[in-house]
């Protein structure tokens, strides 16, 4: 098995080849397998032994929800929300219920500003109750779309209607925050956290990650504008070659004097998610009973195998089809 630190190393080897194939989403391909793949390590010695045999499992299909973005009706409001849709201190005010929320604003208007706390919050039951059932197939597959779910939570830019900077003079910032900067620099980040801790109040512990995500809006926006101001159009970005394609990026030097701006902030939120996504898989545990994980079937079955490699043809083969919210 990989530690943690070589296995960062070896996806930002693989990163470049693969990202021409999607555009990013969230924390990309790279951050959101590296997220449920540290957050592994923090589960108590009951659950490690389980995630740990299937640690590959976890992180390829961190994932598979936004592969499903585009192809799947209702998918994509579930990985954000407009939090400054809704006022002046919305997050603290908006209903923590969903079906407060619904008969307050209406399903739809939900659907179209996202739902990514609800959603947690509902992916929480369902991995509770798969625990209960002891049902392998279940507890590995909503593990792996929970931790996705919730580092979703924990990106800035998942939190305003401005998602892009589209509104700003700044589209590709999104990239640029989630996918760029840990890409070319997270092999010095300190990504390691404590034990995972039982969340007494889950819905808070989700509506906590998306206010602190929703408080580091302005400065993400701000200090990429602050720091663009210091380089010309040609230094803010260059071209490199990423398998046989030659793309439009932002330049090593931009990216890096960004990076410094925020003053380890990309660092920090990433931390939190591994973290917080590690604390859902315990307490979905703690709350299911705390099933004894070695008497369960180690491994998804065949079945589940052949149901996720029909999945992936079918979602590869599937038009893309138009869909409210965060459209990179």
């Amino acid at each position: 098995m990989l530690p943690v630190r070589k296995y960062v190393l070896l996806l930002l080897f693989s990163v470049p080849l693969l990202f021409i194939a999607r555009q990013a989403q969230a924390w990309g391909f790279f951050g959101h397998r590296l997220l449920n793949r540290l957050a592994v390590y923090t589960l108590p010695p009951a659950m490690i032994g389980f995630y740990k045999a299937n640690i590959e499992y976890l992180t390829v299909n961190a994932t598979r929800p936004d592969s499903r973005r585009t192809v799947v009706p209702g998918e994509a409001p579930k990985h954000f929300l407009d939090v400054d849709r809704y006022g002046d201190s919305a997050a603290y005010k908006l209903p923590r219920k969903y079906a407060d929320a619904v008969a307050r604003y209406g399903e739809d208007s939900l659907l179209r500003h996202g739902i990514v706390p609800w959603n947690v919050v509902s992916m929480k039951n369902q991995l509770t109750a798969a625990f209960k059932a002891k049902d392998t197939n279940r507890i590995l597959s909503l593990s792996a779309d929970l931790g996705h779910y919730v580092a979703d939570a924990c990106v800035p830019l998942h939190t305003t209607r401005n998602y892009n900077g589209q509104l700003s003079g700044q589209r590709g910032i999104h990239g640029l925050w989630e996918s760029r900067l840990p890409e070319l620099l997270s092999t010095d980040y300190d990504l390691f956290t404590g034990k995972a801790q039982y969340i007494e109040r889950p819905s808070d512990a989700i509506w906590a990650a998306v206010i602190r995500s929703h408080a580091a809006v302005d400065s993400v926006l701000r200090f990429e504008k602050e720091v663009t101001t210091q380089f010309p159009e040609d230094q803010k970005f260059g071209y490199e070659q990423r398998g046989s394609q030659t793309v439009r990026a932002y330049s090593r030097e931009f990216s890096k004097a960004y990076h410094t701006k925020l003053n380890g902030q990309v660092e920090r939120q990433m931390r939190y998610a591994a973290a917080l996504i590690g604390d859902f898989w315990f307490t979905c545990w703690v709350d299911g009973g705390s099933p004894d994980l070695r008497q369960l079937q180690s491994r998804p079955s065949d079945k589940e195998q052949q149901r996720l490699a029909s999945e992936a043809k079918e979602t590869a083969g599937t038009p893309v089809v138009s869909a409210p919210g965060h459209d990179e």
